[in-house]
Order: structure tokens, then C-alpha cells, then sequence
């Protein structure tokens, strides 16, 4: 994988040079970051980071600005020129206390109430275990009007779902605006990371989100092994990928069952389901649980995958592929759900690309924006897969990509296990890169493209220890664009509509 190019600027000119980077908006903003370096001599301050995607040329390019002691910690704003920086700048302004002057939405993102002004947990001298307690306020923002009324709903949902509040200013029942306020379930888990070896992170690593364990242990070992500077062997990347594969498949088949349930479409709920069980049946044969954790490690893989599971492996995918060919034609067939679905909460593909969307919703809008095409990483550069797109941004669009995307896993799945039979080096020994982390100092990124799109992860370690790591999810880019995709539609479309962007409150929930 690429490495990336750095500015180091100071503070005022952070905005000018994130611009440039950003090449008109051609470049996807793909994280921005704060970190506490107030303990690091040369420093002895704070800085944020901007990361920006270069696709033409494949490579990350980041702009990095300095606040030394005692200056200001507030700089201009960049949402007014790059509007994928709105969530970013307001998160950083929690974590951290850094001010984007100018932002149009200044308001807290991750502390909500019940933290005290002030607070900014993400500081090196705010204690891990630290209670607090305080009374801030929050208003959502909501639209004004003769006849314009107000509908909350959540953050206790009905379904065994995470917390998460919508306030809908709607004209009769046509939604005009809807304010999202999330990240009620805020575990501190980067924090926790802080001071623990990767060995140590793993775990919490890949407890950050159920349905993306694999993409986020990769996205976090490709960091740390760039730091480290080793070499993965051949067979643990084909058994990487395979996984990766695995676990797109696994989600793409879930949602599939699941965004019928918002038009309560039952038989398609219940093929979906059931084929999904298969799928996680399946994970916990590979791995010895449900969502193939423990698999894979710094500098490998912690397990082989044999002849026999590769069988069974095959023997499932074609069990999937049936059932996906049963759905889509129990989607097609249907008149009813393609009126529900057709037109539905439309994402353009201006909106895609100011938002720096990934995965599904970009690329049903018509954004070409996947990480596997976009970085060369694991086994990628060697297999044979179309990237998938679809122009009108819908409920449907999204609905196809996935039947679609799920037709070249099916391929891949079959090359890499072609690719395991042929490999004979399947010594438990070829599997991991030993890694002495003890002076092991430096800081790089990670990506990898998870069901609902690229999973970033940037990890500075010192003398092998994490002194900041953070975590920017799939979904976490995503959700901005559920607020302007439902605009026009009716209420009752709302849940069709977020599950066909099949959103994750865990991963922000970070």
C-alpha cells in the first residue's frame, strides 16, 4: 500500500493548504483528526490533521497543523470549502478544544448534555477513569412554518437497535429537514488504546463494530505494520482478502433481508435472513466464532485455512448464490416494492462527492470511489473484479449495487481459494512476520474497503506503545448524506431509507 505524503504548516495556513490538496473537491477528504502532543519536546502542543485521497494518482496526501504551547488553538474552518469536514471539525472540537472559527454548525457532536463545558476527554491529562458530570445545552435544529410541525423519534427504538435521536420538521407528510443526533454510546475505546502495545489493541480493535471485525483489524494492521516496516507473508494476505470477501458477502446478504423489513416485504426478509445464518454459520467454522475475530494479527494471520474449509467454503458460496438469485428475482417481480423503492431518498452524485461518501452510497450514486481499485492492498492488484456503479442514487440503486457488488465477491472468493489450493507454503510458520515492538516509533494510516465502504485508521505508536490511534468508519462519512437524502419524501419511507445505506451507530459510537 502507499504511504503518504505530509505538510507540516502552521495553524493559519491549514485552511489554504487543505484546498489545494483537496484539488476542487476532486481529492475526497477521507479523515481528519486532532492529537495531543503536548508531552512530545519538539511539539509541546496540539495538532490536527487533513487526509485526502488522490485518485488519480493513488495516494494519501495530508496536511498537518501545529499548535504549539501557549498558542491559540483555533484556526479557519474548512466546511465552507469542503463540506465532508462538517462532522470532523465538530468532533475534534469535543475531543480537543480546537475552534473551527467560522463553522457553520459549531455545535457539541460527540459530548452531549451530560458532559461538562470544557471537558475535552481525548487530552493526555484527562484521566482514562475519569467521572464527570455537567449540564450543557443542545438544541437540534429543526424548520419553522405555518403548518410545519415537529416529529421525534428515538433514541430508544423499537427494534434491537443502538440509540440514536431524529427530529423531523415535517409539512404534512412529506419530510422538509431532519436533524440526526448520535453518538450516545460514546466507549472512549481510542482512549482506552492509548499506552497499550497492538498486540494489546487488537481485541478492542475488533470489538469496535460486529459487522466489520475484519475490515477494521486490517485497516489497523496495515498501519502498524508500515510503522514497523515488515513484510506480510503471501498466504496470510490471500487469507486476509478471502475474509474481507467473506465478511462483504455476509453484510451484502444481510441487507438484503433487511431492507425489505422497511416495506415489511416478509419472504424476502426471511430468505435474507436465513441465507445470512448460513453466512455467520460459515464465520464460526473459519474462525471458532461468528465474526471471524482472532484471525487476523499484526504481521499475519493467527490460522491457515485447509483444504476442508475451503470446501466448505464453496459449498456455501453456492448455497448464497441461489438464494441471492431467488431475491433478486422476488425484488424484480414485485411491483409494489419497486414503487416503494424507485426514486426513494435520492443521493446525487454532487452530494456523494462534497460529503466524500464511500461504499454502497457512493458508488449507487455514481461515485467510483472503492478502496480495493483506488489502493493496491492485500491481493487486490492480482484479481479479477469490476468496480460497480449505479446512477440514480436511490433506494433501488442502492439495492442493485449490493445484488451486483455480491456477483463479483462470489468471483473473488472462487480466485482466492483457487489461489490457497495452489500456494504450498501453507507452513504455520509462513503464516506472521515476527514483530519486536519495543522501538518500534512513527506514525501511519490504514484502509480497507468493508461492506459499507473504506474503514480508515491512522496509529501513531512510541517505543511500540499507541500514543493516538484514531478510527473514522465506513459509516461515519455516510451519515450526513441520510439527513439530505430523506428531503421530499414521505415519513413513513424513513426506515427504508436508512437501512438502504445500512448505517452502523457503533462505529461512530466509538
Amino acid at each position: 500500500m502507499a504511504d503518504w505524503s505530509l505538510k507540516v504548516v502552521k495553524p493559519e495556513n491549514f485552511r489554504g493548504t487543505a484546498n489545494i490538496l483537496s484539488n476542487g473537491g476532486n481529492n475526497p477528504l477521507t479523515a481528519m483528526f486532532g492529537r495531543d502532543e503536548t508531552e512530545n519536546p519538539e511539539v509541546k502542543g496540539y495538532a490536527i490533521y487533513a487526509v485526502f485521497e488522490n485518485l488519480s494518482e493513488h495516494k494519501m496526501e495530508a496536511v498537518k497543523a501545529v499548535f504549539g504551547e501557549g498558542e491559540s488553538l483555533c484556526y479557519e474552518s474548512l466546511t465552507s470549502v469542503i463540506p465532508a469536514a462538517v462532522w470532523y471539525e465538530r468532533e475534534i472540537q469535543d475531543m480537543f478544544g480546537i475552534v473551527p472559527q467560522g463553522h457553520p454548525d459549531p455545535r457539541p457532536l460527540v459530548l452531549h448534555d451530560t458532559f461538562p463545558e470544557g471537558f475535552y476527554p481525548l487530552r493526555k491529562n484527562v484521566a482514562k477513569d475519569v467521572e464527570v458530570r455537567g449540564n450543557r445545552r443542545m438544541d437540534m435544529s429543526v424548520a419553522k412554518g405555518e403548518g410545519v410541525y415537529e416529529v421525534p423519534v428515538g433514541p430508544i427504538h423499537a427494534g434491537i437497535i443502538e440509540p440514536g435521536h431524529f427530529r423531523f420538521s415535517q409539512a404534512g407528510e412529506s419530510m422538509l429537514q431532519l436533524d440526526a443526533r448520535l453518538f450516545y454510546t460514546h466507549r472512549g475505546l481510542e482512549k482506552i488504546m492509548e499506552g497499550k502495545t497492538p498486540e494489546e489493541a487488537l481485541p478492542i480493535v475488533e470489538r469496535i463494530c460486529g459487522a466489520c471485525s475484519i475490515a477494521n483489524t486490517w485497516s489497523f494492521c496495515q498501519a502498524v505494520e508500515k510503522i514497523a516496516g515488515v513484510k506480510i507473508p503471501r498466504r496470510a494476505e490471500i487469507i486476509r482478502t478471502l475474509l474481507m470477501e467473506i465478511e462483504r458477502i455476509t453484510n451484502h446478504v444481510g441487507d438484503l433481508g433487511n431492507i425489505p423489513a422497511g416495506v415489511g416485504f416478509n419472504p424476502a426478509i426471511s430468505l435474507g435472513g436465513r441465507t445470512k445464518e448460513m453466512l455467520m454459520r460459515l464465520q464460526e467454522r473459519i474462525a471458532g466464532n461468528r465474526f471471524l475475530r482472532g484471525v487476523i494479527v499484526p504481521g499475519g494471520v493467527h490460522q491457515d485455512i485447509d483444504s476442508a474449509l475451503i470446501n466448505d467454503i464453496a459449498d456455501i458460496m453456492d448455497k448464497v448464490k441461489t438464494n441471492v438469485s431467488d431475491l433478486s428475482e422476488m425484488f424484480a417481480q414485485q411491483a409494489n416494492f419497486q414503487n416503494r423503492v424507485r426514486t426513494t431518498g435520492i443521493v446525487r452524485k454532487n452530494t456523494a462527492v462534497d460529503l466524500a461518501m464511500v461504499g454502497v452510497g457512493a458508488r449507487a450514486s455514481g461515485f467510483a470511489h472503492d478502496s480495493r481499485k483506488d489502493f493496491a492492498y492485500g491481493l487486490y492488484p492480482e484479481l479479477d473484479f469490476e468496480l460497480v456503479t449505479e446512477k440514480t442514487g436511490d433506494v433501488a440503486a442502492r439495492l442493485a449495487l449490493r445484488i451486483a457488488e455480491l456477483t463479483e465477491s462470489f468471483g473473488l472468493v472462487e480466485q482466492l481459494c483457487n489461489l490457497l489450493k495452489a500456494d504450498k507454503s501453507n507452513d504455520p510458520s509462513n503464516l506472521t512476520s515476527q514483530i519486536d515492538w519495543s522501538n518500534v516509533s512513527g506514525e501511519d494510516w490504514g484502509l480497507s474497503e468493508s461492506a459499507r465502504g473504506s474503514n480508515f485508521q491512522f496509529v501513531a505508536l512510541q517505543d511500540g506503545k499507541i500514543d493516538r490511534i484514531f478510527v473514522r468508519s465506513a459509516s461515519y462519512p455516510n451519515w450526513p448524506a441520510l439527513t439530505i437524502a430523506v428531503q421530499g419524501d414521505i415519513i413513513p419511507d424513513f426506515p427504508l431509507i436508512n437501512k438502504s445505506f445500512e448505517l452502523c451507530y457503533a462505529c461512530i459510537d466509538r
